[in-house]
């Protein structure tokens, strides 16, 4: 029988290795955060890939419209000091 209140749906994200981004790798269902995290561990970290999992609320996500891209995205293509490739990256950085 299913609750009149169905579980909230959860979007997770796994760091690999210390110094790399956060990825999105999937979504679940969890009656709570502690629930989503311990569920997230088990299902995307089966092999030990992960170091690190965040678990957000998909209801907490404002995305954009894609629709309105060009409007939204255009104003930085004129502007290549803001794209990283501008830039030379000394070596004693590392990954970044």
């Amino acid at each position: 029988m299913m609750s009149e209140h169905p579980m909230p749906l959860w979007e997770v994200f796994i760091r690999s290795r210390t110094g790399q981004s956060h990825r999105h790798v999937g979504s679940l269902h969890a009656a709570d955060a502690a629930l989503a995290l311990q569920a997230a561990r088990d299902v995307y970290t089966r092999r030990g890939e992960g170091n690190s999992i965040w678990v957000v609320p998909a209801a907490s996500i404002t995305a954009s419209d894609p629709a309105e891209r060009g409007m939204l995205f255009e104003p930085a293509e004129s502007k290549i000091y803001r794209h990283p490739t501008f830039y030379t990256i000394p070596d004693d950085v590392g990954h970044m």
